[in-house]
Protein backbone atom coordinates (compact mmCIF):
# COMPACT_ATOMS: atom_id res chain seq x y z
CA UNK A 1 0.00 0.00 0.00
CA UNK A 2 0.96 3.98 -0.29
CA UNK A 3 3.88 4.59 2.10
CA UNK A 4 4.74 8.72 1.87
CA UNK A 5 8.13 9.95 1.91
CA UNK A 6 9.39 12.88 3.71
CA UNK A 7 10.01 14.72 0.34
CA UNK A 8 6.02 14.83 -0.61
CA UNK A 9 4.72 16.31 3.42
CA UNK A 10 4.73 12.80 5.45
CA UNK A 11 1.21 11.77 5.88
CA UNK A 12 -0.76 15.18 3.97
CA UNK A 13 0.62 13.85 0.83
CA UNK A 14 -1.90 10.61 1.33
CA UNK A 15 -4.08 13.35 0.57
CA UNK A 16 -5.54 12.77 -3.44
CA UNK A 17 -9.25 13.76 -2.77
CA UNK A 18 -10.54 14.52 -5.87
CA UNK A 19 -7.35 13.70 -7.92
CA UNK A 20 -7.11 12.17 -11.41
CA UNK A 21 -4.94 8.54 -10.82
CA UNK A 22 -2.56 8.01 -13.43
CA UNK A 23 -1.05 4.24 -14.17
CA UNK A 24 0.40 2.41 -16.43
CA UNK A 25 -0.29 -1.02 -17.21
CA UNK A 26 3.19 -3.49 -17.96
CA UNK A 27 1.90 -4.48 -21.28
CA UNK A 28 3.63 -4.91 -25.03
CA UNK A 29 6.50 -2.71 -25.83
CA UNK A 30 5.80 -1.00 -22.34
CA UNK A 31 4.33 1.94 -24.00
CA UNK A 32 1.95 2.76 -21.08
CA UNK A 33 5.33 3.03 -18.52
CA UNK A 34 7.30 5.12 -21.28
CA UNK A 35 4.19 7.39 -21.39
CA UNK A 36 3.73 7.69 -17.90
CA UNK A 37 7.98 8.61 -17.70
CA UNK A 38 6.93 11.60 -20.35
CA UNK A 39 4.21 13.53 -17.65
CA UNK A 40 6.52 13.34 -14.30
CA UNK A 41 8.85 14.43 -16.41
CA UNK A 42 7.56 17.43 -18.47
CA UNK A 43 5.25 18.16 -15.50
CA UNK A 44 8.05 18.05 -13.57
CA UNK A 45 5.77 16.20 -10.71
CA UNK A 46 6.93 15.56 -7.01
CA UNK A 47 7.71 12.16 -5.66
CA UNK A 48 5.61 11.98 -2.71
CA UNK A 49 5.63 7.93 -1.61
CA UNK A 50 5.90 4.06 -2.82
CA UNK A 51 3.61 1.77 -3.89
CA UNK A 52 4.30 -1.20 -0.99
CA UNK A 53 3.76 -4.55 -2.99
CA UNK A 54 5.00 -7.80 -2.99
CA UNK A 55 3.42 -8.33 -6.44
CA UNK A 56 6.30 -7.04 -8.20
CA UNK A 57 9.44 -7.79 -9.34
CA UNK A 58 11.58 -6.27 -6.83
CA UNK A 59 14.41 -3.85 -8.20
CA UNK A 60 16.33 -0.35 -7.71
CA UNK A 61 18.09 2.37 -9.67
CA UNK A 62 19.22 5.29 -9.58
CA UNK A 63 16.58 8.53 -10.26
CA UNK A 64 15.40 8.29 -13.81
CA UNK A 65 14.64 11.78 -13.96
CA UNK A 66 17.96 13.00 -12.85
CA UNK A 67 18.45 16.91 -13.85
CA UNK A 68 21.64 17.10 -12.37
CA UNK A 69 24.58 15.24 -10.48
CA UNK A 70 23.19 16.13 -7.52
CA UNK A 71 19.95 14.32 -8.18
CA UNK A 72 21.25 11.32 -10.28
CA UNK A 73 22.05 9.18 -6.94
CA UNK A 74 19.21 9.39 -5.30
CA UNK A 75 17.34 5.49 -5.80
CA UNK A 76 14.27 4.84 -7.04
CA UNK A 77 12.21 1.32 -6.54
CA UNK A 78 9.80 -0.81 -8.56
CA UNK A 79 6.75 1.25 -7.62
CA UNK A 80 6.56 4.95 -6.69
CA UNK A 81 3.62 8.15 -6.36
CA UNK A 82 4.30 11.37 -8.06
CA UNK A 83 1.99 14.14 -7.05
CA UNK A 84 1.04 17.53 -8.78
CA UNK A 85 -1.49 19.36 -6.92
CA UNK A 86 -1.88 22.00 -9.20
CA UNK A 87 -3.28 19.87 -11.57
CA UNK A 88 -5.04 17.23 -9.06
CA UNK A 89 -2.80 14.59 -10.65
CA UNK A 90 -1.30 11.90 -8.99
CA UNK A 91 1.09 9.48 -10.78
CA UNK A 92 1.69 5.31 -9.82
CA UNK A 93 4.55 4.61 -11.61
CA UNK A 94 5.23 0.62 -12.06
CA UNK A 95 9.00 -0.13 -13.23
CA UNK A 96 8.79 -4.20 -12.70
CA UNK A 97 6.51 -6.80 -14.19
CA UNK A 98 4.41 -8.64 -12.19
CA UNK A 99 5.26 -12.16 -10.41
CA UNK A 100 3.38 -15.00 -11.58
CA UNK A 101 -0.19 -15.05 -10.35
CA UNK A 102 0.09 -12.22 -8.64
CA UNK A 103 -2.44 -9.64 -10.76
CA UNK A 104 -5.27 -10.29 -9.05
CA UNK A 105 -3.95 -9.56 -5.55
CA UNK A 106 -2.32 -6.06 -7.12
CA UNK A 107 -5.33 -4.97 -8.62
CA UNK A 108 -7.53 -5.54 -5.52
CA UNK A 109 -4.73 -3.32 -3.59
CA UNK A 110 -4.71 -0.99 -5.79
CA UNK A 111 -8.28 -0.62 -5.87
CA UNK A 112 -8.48 -0.48 -2.25
CA UNK A 113 -5.76 2.74 -1.81
CA UNK A 114 -7.92 4.15 -5.07
CA UNK A 115 -11.25 4.14 -2.75
CA UNK A 116 -9.48 5.07 0.63
CA UNK A 117 -7.86 8.11 -0.74
CA UNK A 118 -10.74 9.35 -2.25
CA UNK A 119 -9.10 9.66 -6.40
CA UNK A 120 -12.09 11.00 -8.29
CA UNK A 121 -10.86 8.37 -11.37
CA UNK A 122 -8.33 6.31 -12.81
CA UNK A 123 -6.67 6.66 -16.29
CA UNK A 124 -4.75 3.56 -17.00
CA UNK A 125 -2.34 3.78 -19.83
CA UNK A 126 -1.95 0.42 -21.55
CA UNK A 127 -1.04 -1.46 -25.17
CA UNK A 128 -2.26 -4.43 -26.77
CA UNK A 129 -0.71 -6.55 -29.82
CA UNK A 130 -0.99 -5.01 -33.02
CA UNK A 131 -0.88 -8.65 -34.88
CA UNK A 132 -4.00 -9.95 -33.16
CA UNK A 133 -6.13 -7.10 -34.30
CA UNK A 134 -9.43 -8.48 -36.09
CA UNK A 135 -10.44 -6.37 -39.16
CA UNK A 136 -12.58 -4.00 -37.62
CA UNK A 137 -10.24 -2.96 -35.24
CA UNK A 138 -7.00 -2.82 -38.46
CA UNK A 139 -9.27 0.38 -39.43
CA UNK A 140 -8.59 3.60 -38.42
CA UNK A 141 -6.38 4.80 -35.42
CA UNK A 142 -4.36 2.07 -33.37
CA UNK A 143 -5.64 4.68 -30.35
CA UNK A 144 -8.77 2.93 -28.61
CA UNK A 145 -10.66 3.45 -25.12
CA UNK A 146 -12.44 2.29 -22.45
CA UNK A 147 -15.21 3.84 -19.69
CA UNK A 148 -16.42 1.94 -16.64
CA UNK A 149 -20.16 2.54 -16.66
CA UNK A 150 -19.75 5.46 -13.69
CA UNK A 151 -17.21 7.39 -16.09
CA UNK A 152 -18.92 6.65 -19.11
CA UNK A 153 -21.87 9.35 -17.39
CA UNK A 154 -19.45 11.74 -16.96
CA UNK A 155 -17.34 11.89 -19.48
CA UNK A 156 -18.91 9.90 -22.47
CA UNK A 157 -20.02 13.01 -24.40
CA UNK A 158 -16.59 14.46 -24.12
CA UNK A 159 -15.25 11.32 -26.18
CA UNK A 160 -17.62 11.69 -28.98
CA UNK A 161 -16.79 15.32 -29.54
CA UNK A 162 -13.07 14.30 -29.78
CA UNK A 163 -13.98 11.42 -32.49
CA UNK A 164 -12.53 8.90 -30.39
CA UNK A 165 -12.84 5.14 -30.56
CA UNK A 166 -14.18 3.09 -27.95
CA UNK A 167 -12.24 -0.49 -27.99
CA UNK A 168 -14.06 -2.84 -30.00
CA UNK A 169 -15.30 -6.49 -28.25
CA UNK A 170 -14.43 -9.54 -30.52
CA UNK A 171 -15.93 -12.90 -31.06
CA UNK A 172 -15.92 -15.59 -28.48
CA UNK A 173 -15.87 -18.21 -30.67
CA UNK A 174 -14.50 -17.18 -34.32
CA UNK A 175 -15.48 -19.35 -37.38
CA UNK A 176 -18.00 -20.96 -34.74
CA UNK A 177 -20.36 -18.33 -33.01
CA UNK A 178 -19.42 -14.51 -34.45
CA UNK A 179 -22.20 -13.07 -32.82
CA UNK A 180 -21.18 -13.78 -28.96
CA UNK A 181 -18.66 -10.71 -28.66
CA UNK A 182 -15.80 -10.15 -25.43
CA UNK A 183 -13.22 -7.73 -24.70
CA UNK A 184 -9.95 -8.97 -25.80
CA UNK A 185 -6.71 -7.06 -25.22
CA UNK A 186 -4.11 -9.68 -25.69
CA UNK A 187 -0.31 -8.34 -24.37
CA UNK A 188 -2.59 -6.03 -21.77
CA UNK A 189 -1.29 -7.28 -18.83
CA UNK A 190 -3.55 -6.27 -15.76
CA UNK A 191 -5.61 -3.83 -18.05
CA UNK A 192 -8.53 -6.40 -19.02
CA UNK A 193 -8.96 -7.63 -15.25
CA UNK A 194 -8.68 -4.18 -13.57
CA UNK A 195 -11.27 -2.39 -16.18
CA UNK A 196 -13.65 -4.87 -15.62
CA UNK A 197 -13.02 -5.22 -11.51
CA UNK A 198 -13.36 -1.21 -11.39
CA UNK A 199 -16.80 -1.67 -13.73
CA UNK A 200 -17.95 -4.30 -10.74
CA UNK A 201 -16.76 -1.97 -7.69
CA UNK A 202 -18.11 1.34 -8.98
CA UNK A 203 -14.85 3.13 -9.76
CA UNK A 204 -14.33 5.52 -12.80
CA UNK A 205 -11.98 4.22 -14.88
CA UNK A 206 -11.06 5.22 -18.57
CA UNK A 207 -7.96 2.77 -20.24
CA UNK A 208 -6.20 4.43 -23.25
CA UNK A 209 -4.59 1.91 -25.23
CA UNK A 210 -2.24 1.55 -28.81
CA UNK A 211 -1.61 -0.93 -30.53
CA UNK A 212 1.51 -2.09 -31.24
CA UNK A 213 4.51 -4.46 -31.38
CA UNK A 214 7.57 -4.78 -29.43
CA UNK A 215 10.57 -2.76 -30.56
CA UNK A 216 11.52 1.11 -30.61
CA UNK A 217 8.32 1.81 -28.64
CA UNK A 218 8.83 5.19 -28.17
CA UNK A 219 7.21 6.62 -30.95
CA UNK A 220 4.26 4.66 -29.59
CA UNK A 221 4.59 6.22 -26.20
CA UNK A 222 4.54 10.14 -27.85
CA UNK A 223 1.28 8.88 -29.54
CA UNK A 224 -0.43 7.77 -26.45
CA UNK A 225 0.51 10.35 -24.18
CA UNK A 226 -0.80 12.88 -26.79
CA UNK A 227 -3.53 10.86 -26.71
CA UNK A 228 -4.16 11.45 -23.09
CA UNK A 229 -3.46 15.64 -23.30
CA UNK A 230 -6.15 15.54 -25.94
CA UNK A 231 -8.17 14.89 -22.91
CA UNK A 232 -7.12 15.82 -19.50
CA UNK A 233 -5.16 18.78 -21.57
CA UNK A 234 -1.93 18.73 -19.20
CA UNK A 235 0.27 20.11 -21.30
CA UNK A 236 -1.32 23.56 -23.59
CA UNK A 237 -0.30 23.28 -27.27
CA UNK A 238 -2.80 23.50 -30.29
CA UNK A 239 -1.31 20.71 -31.61
CA UNK A 240 -0.33 17.63 -30.15
CA UNK A 241 3.30 16.90 -30.97
CA UNK A 242 6.25 15.05 -29.42
CA UNK A 243 8.05 18.25 -28.60
CA UNK A 244 5.98 19.70 -25.65
CA UNK A 245 7.15 16.61 -24.12
CA UNK A 246 10.14 16.15 -21.65
CA UNK A 247 11.79 13.28 -22.46
CA UNK A 248 13.68 11.77 -18.94
CA UNK A 249 17.44 11.76 -18.80
CA UNK A 250 16.94 7.41 -18.06
CA UNK A 251 15.90 6.96 -21.83
CA UNK A 252 19.12 7.25 -23.09
CA UNK A 253 19.87 3.69 -21.35
CA UNK A 254 16.90 2.28 -23.28
CA UNK A 255 18.86 0.41 -25.73
CA UNK A 256 21.74 -0.98 -23.78
CA UNK A 257 24.03 2.27 -23.39
CA UNK A 258 26.95 2.25 -21.05
CA UNK A 259 25.61 2.39 -17.26
CA UNK A 260 25.57 6.10 -15.72
CA UNK A 261 28.94 6.53 -13.62
CA UNK A 262 26.50 7.80 -10.90
CA UNK A 263 26.04 4.08 -9.59
CA UNK A 264 29.72 3.30 -9.11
Amino acid sequence: MFVPCDRGGGSASSDFKGFTLLVPAVSVGNVGQLATDLVISTLNMTKVGYFYTDCLVPMVGNNPYATAEENSMELSINAEVYSLPSKKLVVLQIRSPFIKNKYRPFCQTLLSWVKSCKCARVVLLSSSHAYQRDDEQLLGTPLRYLLTPDLEKAVGGLMQELNWKEMEKVAAYPGINDTEKVLHIPGGGITKLLFTESCSKGIQMAVLLKFCSEGDNIPDAFALVNYLNEWLQLVKSEVNTSSQWKIPSSWRLLFGNGLPPALF
